[in-house]
């Protein structure tokens, strides 16, 4: 079903709702500028438009959206040029563009663990691109050392985003990643890590539970601080030379800063953390993340 595009008073921000920092190092900011400008862009799975405004707005893109949830789709109304309502779990999604022709970008961000063949999803989306176009998605990675720490202090915990959100359907480690693309027929071109250290993330508590050695041996994995992966692919038979995302180097100083000079310092991080998270509008966060981030500190 095609919606035309209008412009709604909207009142409070969707659950996946955010602002994007384009100087951040956040996986939406970095898709922004790996997709660069003046380009003709599908995103699937576009929830309430964060990143195909920026696109639309910022980049001079035309967009068009694929959304299921009729709360996000009225937010995406005012983002994207197109929007089409659909199931991606519905092998043919994609019959609804038949008369869109073919895309220079075809975007998943944060989408394909959602769903229950993310591999029959992502052939579709190759199908779509145009002859020197690409795919571009970003995947959370679940060999997280946070999510290993979960495990490992048995509270596999589900929350209502991040690595472990509650719809999460499917699970990637790094391997996982590169497999889906090479079982796609398509090959890996340019990818990037999101990297946050385990006391950086939602599952801090879990993380500092283990003992110091424990730590220790989970920190002996080359991708464990590695949280998302964003990732830019082409058909394979492009001469585009391909490379393997299990033998890029994860660089740690990427990372954000973080003030550790106590627990109790970092307990009162953790808890602004969570009331910043409940309380502030999107447009308030990304103030307060600069300003932060000014002071090599994250929230």
């Amino acid at each position: 079903m095609i919606i035309k595009q209008g412009r709604l008073m909207l009142g409070r921000p969707h659950k996946y709702e955010y602002i994007v920092d384009l100087e951040g190092d956040t996986a939406p900011a970095r898709i922004v500028r790996l997709i660069g400008r003046e380009k003709k862009v599908l995103e699937i799975g576009a929830g309430p438009g964060s990143i195909a405004r920026i696109l639309r707005e910022n980049n001079d893109c035309r967009v068009t959206g694929i959304e299921v949830d009729p709360e996000a789709i009225k937010r995406l109304l005012v983002c994207c040029d197109r929007v089409y309502q659909t199931d991606l779990n519905d092998v043919a999604w994609a019959e609804v563009l038949r008369d869109e022709g073919k895309f220079d970008v075809v975007l998943a961000a944060d989408v394909l663990e959602h769903l229950y063949n993310p591999l029959a999803v992502l052939k579709t989306m190759k199908g779509l691109v145009s002859a020197d176009g690409c795919i571009v998605v970003s995947l959370p990675h679940v060999a997280h050392s946070a999510v290993v720490a979960c495990l490992m202090t048995e509270n596999f915990d589900y929350r209502d985003w991040g690595l472990l959100d509650r719809t999460h359907i499917r699970f990637f480690g790094v391997k996982d990643m590169q497999a889906l693309f090479d079982q796609a027929g398509l090959k890996i071109v340019h990818a990037e890590f999101v990297v946050r250290a385990p006391e950086e993330t939602e599952f801090a508590e879990h993380w500092r539970e283990m003992k110091e050695n424990v730590r220790a041996a989970v920190s002996t994995n080359p991708f464990g601080e590695v949280y998302q992966v964003v990732i830019k692919a082409v058909p394979k038979g492009r001469d585009d030379k391909p490379i393997s995302l299990c033998s890029l180097v994860v660089d740690s100083r990427a990372r954000g800063g973080i003030i550790q000079h106590s627990s109790f310092g970092q307990k009162c991080v953790e808890g602004v953390r969570t009331w910043v998270r409940r309380h502030t509008s999107p447009e308030s966060r990304m103030i307060l993340r600069r300003f932060m981030r000014s002071l090599h500190m994250t929230i």
